[in-house]
């Protein structure tokens, strides 16, 4: 199971960010538990200058915008 971690206020970016994910898992037929941290002291810990802020597994894989679903697809097989 991969662990993922959305990063970011709670803004309307974040939330697609974790509809995204969830899609490409289930495309993908990959186990995800997701956590959203609204948190700024754990969002500036982690390395986030803007938000969101994805983790995968404990690695930063994106920040600031919202990354391509490939690209969501791709972070989740590795």
């Amino acid at each position: 199971m991969k662990h993922v971690k959305v990063l970011g206020p709670g803004c309307k970016r974040c939330d697609a960010l974790v509809t995204m994910v969830k899609e490409a898992a289930n495309e993908y037929g990959i186990e995800v538990s997701v956590e959203k941290i609204t948190d700024y002291a754990e969002i500036a810990k982690a390395g986030v200058a803007s938000t969101p802020g994805l983790v995968i597994d404990g690695k930063l894989v994106h920040a600031g915008g919202l990354p391509k679903p490939d690209s969501i697809s791709a972070w989740l097989a590795a």
